[in-house]
């Protein structure tokens, strides 16, 4: 029988841990949330491998390392309301639960909402919810958030995510436009924006969140 558990500290040591993520609670969190059981059965040999994973329907589990570095850039602290934008299967929000005090996940369909709730109860966690709506307008009614986290790549980064945002919010994203992109932290104070580049990654993009095609006359 496979040792998810070694797995998972595997994961942790070889992939996270070298790549400079060192906060104590980030990696807890990838230690205690159990990987395998936010992805398709069939894809459950993949869920510690040092690449995405497909989880259907647009959405992609963002490979250990990339996923956790991101993790760490958002300083998410114990009193922070999270937003966990296309949170797919749960597994981001099962993570940022973990460190924040509440977590709002947002799915655009009632399917990926049920089921995202179902890994949540089964996973006992309980500072977390998921809700359903247009991912590209956020879920103002339960903000402002501290943390806006996303899950995909995207083109542009939508105003409405950054209005959401309270005095000192971060918001972390891979905004990629060809093969590659950046991970970048839009950090709020008062009415200005300010972005961090913190590393350079790549991932699927989010469905209807790739760039608007350019005509040439």
């Amino acid at each position: 029988m496979f040792d998810y558990s070694a797995a998972r500290d595997h994961m942790v040591e070889s992939q996270i841990r070298t790549s400079d993520v060192t906060d104590l609670e980030v990696l807890g969190a990838f230690r205690g949330i159990a990987r395998e059981k936010f992805v398709p059965k069939s894809q459950q040999a993949l869920a510690y491998g040092d690449a995405h994973v497909d989880l259907g329907d647009g959405r992609t589990m963002i490979r250990p390392r990339d996923f956790a570095k991101m993790v760490q850039a958002a300083d998410i602290a114990p009193t922070d309301v999270v937003l966990d934008i296309a949170c797919g299967r749960g597994y981001s929000t099962a993570i940022l639960a973990h460190l924040g005090e509440t977590v709002v996940g947002l799915e655009d369909n009632d399917e990926a909402v049920e089921r995202a709730t179902a890994q949540l109860v089964e996973a006992d966690i309980t500072n977390a919810a998921v809700v359903k709506g247009d991912l590209k307008a956020g879920a103002a009614e339960h903000g402002p958030f501290n943390v806006i986290f996303v899950n995909g790549a995207i083109s542009d980064v939508p105003k409405t995510w950054l209005d959401q945002l309270a005095n000192n919010g971060r918001l972390v994203c891979l905004v990629q436009n060809g093969p590659m992109g950046r991970v970048c932290v839009y950090t709020k104070a008062g009415d200005t924006v300010g972005e961090r580049i913190v590393f350079d990654a790549g991932a699927p993009l989010l469905p209807g969140f790739s760039a608007a095609p350019e005509f040439v006359f």
